[in-house]
């Protein structure tokens, strides 16, 4: 799922002058560049299914680093092109070597500090979404596509199965598919903003820097 699946958290909640939705449609960030932000929705989760969320996370919980290593072993032997965006495990071929990777290990902890937060924040929409979106801006600067955001809920769910035992259900298995659809859905479209935003920023900087780029285009026109 890209270079790594620990975004920087939720955005800092803005005051909106009285009479304006307080879900702002964009907000300006350091760089000045006023972005839009998602508006927040509901994910298609419904309380029995967070109920099922939470209760089975809980066991999880205490073997994450175990469910992180074993998620993305299987990911890498499913989907073996995943490898090319982690340049440390890229020319690695043995799975076994993998699995006592420090730095394996740690990604995979962060994968799974960004379930937990998602799952803390199921009673918080507006904040998972935020959440999602910001983590998706951030895989594009990682150069991290969204087709391969999906295969990790695949992965995870593979991977926990065995752990939750007679406690995985149909009912549970649907939770965490809808939660991660959402999930994945929220991280695209973040993805996609700032993959917009970033160019316009380049197009901004030739134009005033009269590069060749901002000749170029002018030149055509």
């Amino acid at each position: 799922m890209g270079c790594a699946l620990s975004g920087p958290g939720v955005a800092p909640d803005k005051t909106v002058p009285e009479g304006q939705n307080s879900k702002a449609d964009s907000e300006v960030v350091p760089d000045g560049v006023c972005r839009s932000r998602p508006h927040p929705e509901a994910p298609p989760i419904s309380g029995a299914q967070r109920a099922l969320i939470e209760s089975s996370w809980k066991v999880l919980h205490e073997d994450i680093a175990r469910v992180g290593i074993i998620m993305f072993i299987r990911l890498f032997e499913t989907h073996p092109e995943c490898k090319d965006v982690f340049f440390l495990f890229r020319d690695i071929d043995d799975l076994q070597q993998l699995k006592m990777s420090k730095e394996l290990q740690a990604h995979g902890l962060r994968v799974m500090s960004f379930i937990e937060k998602s799952v803390a924040r199921l009673g918080q929409e507006d904040k998972l979404e935020l959440l999602a979106f910001d983590l998706g801006r951030s895989h594009y600067r990682y150069n991290a596509p969204p087709k391969y955001y999906e295969y990790v809920g695949v992965q995870f769910i593979s991977a926990v199965k065995p752990i939750l035992k007679e406690r995985w259900t149909s009912e549970v298995q649907e939770a965490w598919e809808s939660l991660f659809r959402y999930l994945t859905a929220v991280m695209k479209r973040g993805y996609n903003e700032e993959e917009r935003t970033s160019s316009v920023n380049q197009t901004t900087y030739s134009q005033k820097s009269g590069s060749p780029v901002a000749s170029a285009a002018q030149n055509s026109i």
